[in-house]
């Protein structure tokens, strides 16, 4: 088959999965969009049978900017419109598009005649409810209403839809769309980020070899409350195991953990994204890795750098919903889940002082982590599922 994959958002293992779906004889062109910052994945090489693109090259989001982000995300939206009409493949798997990106792509590939799989990572109108009850932003309700509809507009279309988690199944059965869902869990590439020696070049480049380290790599909106890494630091810095908090990150909660640190005298190292080769041993470099989701984000969200931290074998504390996926995860690999909130930091900073003061058991859960990795992420069976899905799609014909 000749197969665009058009992952919006750039992470690693979707081109994984493109290199796999290459390597059995597939034409793959795998697309992702410059404009949107985050830690990207290997988004290079020379995989015989498969071709890099991107969109947005150039392009400056506004995240902060509602209406500039819309016109801007339509624009991005008849740009990928453009490059399937190039590519002309026979089947097309979208993944992490904004709404209006979505809505544009669906219509054209519709116009095209063809057939295209929803690779459904994430609800975002129910995202946007969220924001609108907490008033974050009350003009959300009135978008996640207009989003909400353009979101079940599309998956209306897409011939077959990929869900991350069973919770969403329930919006797909509210969308008439459920009797073409498939359950496929998110995985992390276990060949690409593997477990390095906690003492590493990188550690070693930023001064953190000897430094006892609380570290954050990944995405991270104010919505997530970022104060709560720094609030962390400082109990557990209450409970006599001073750590230096490091966040590697790029967008608006940067300013925020900046001045959290200062007025509350936390050791704070604040990078931006860094290259994805350097990923094993950025991870490496934290003797706690901490994963922060909002209690919104619960049932439909799962966040991708846990999976890339249990690959990276080390302990790891999540302040999270309970009920997430990747918090099952994570106590199936032996480490700790709390709430994301602030009555729940005394707690959640007693467990962390245990850990970080106990090596040997560090130690042992970090082994857990990757072998809990090792045993749910086999990209073998969820390439071939994938594979499947695409080559039946692929000789439907497009309503």
């Amino acid at each position: 088959m000749r197969i665009l994959v058009h992952d919006y958002s750039g992470h690693p293992f979707q081109a994984q999965l493109s290199r796999e779906l290459a390597r059995r004889g597939h034409d793959v062109v795998h697309s992702t969009c410059t404009a949107y910052v985050s830690g990207k994945g290997n988004l290079a090489g020379d995989t015989p049978g498969l071709r890099f693109a991107t969109i947005g090259d150039g392009t400056a989001l506004k995240k902060d900017a509602y209406v500039r982000r819309l016109r801007q995300e339509t624009l991005l939206g008849l740009e990928l419109a453009r490059q399937v009409r190039r590519e002309k493949p026979d089947v097309a798997l979208l993944s992490n598009l904004p709404i209006p990106v979505l809505v544009v792509a669906a219509a054209v590939l519709r116009r095209l005649r063809i057939p295209w799989v929803l690779w459904h990572q994430d609800v975002t109108a129910v995202a946007l409810k969220s924001f609108a009850a907490e008033g974050v932003a009350r003009s959300m309700g009135i978008a996640a209403k207009v989003f909400g509809a353009g979101e079940k507009w599309s998956a209306r279309r897409a011939a077959a839809v990929v869900v991350i988690a069973e919770s969403f199944l329930r919006i797909h059965r509210e969308w008439g769309t459920a009797d073409k869902v498939t359950v496929i869990p998110n995985w992390a590439p276990l060949d690409e980020i593997v477990p390095v020696d906690r003492a590493n070049a990188w550690s070693a480049e930023h001064g953190l070899n000897g430094v006892r380290t609380v570290l954050y790599s990944g995405t991270l909106g104010l919505k997530h409350n970022p104060e709560l890494l720094v609030r962390l630091a400082e109990r557990l810095r209450g409970r006599g195991c001073p750590v230096r908090l490091v966040v590697v990150n790029d967008g608006p909660a940067v300013p925020v953990l900046r001045e959290a640190a200062a007025a509350r005298g936390v050791e704070l190292t604040l990078l931006p994204f860094q290259p994805y080769e350097r990923l094993p041993e950025v991870l490496g470099t934290g003797d706690l890795l901490v994963v922060l989701l909002g209690a919104d984000a619960g049932e439909f969200s799962v966040p991708s750098k846990t999976l890339s931290y249990l690959c990276a074998g080390r302990p790891v504390l999540g302040l999270m919903p309970a009920g997430n996926l990747a918090a099952q995860l994570l106590r199936q690999a032996g480490s700790a889940v709390f709430p994301p909130e602030e009555s729940a930091l005394d707690q959640a900073s007693v467990w962390a002082a245990g850990i970080l003061s106990d090596p040997a058991r560090a130690e042992a859960l970090g082994k857990e982590s990757r072998a809990l990795a090792e045993r749910e992420f086999a990209l073998e069976d969820c390439a071939s599922r994938f594979e499947d899905i695409l080559r039946s799609v692929s000789l439907l014909p497009v309503r």
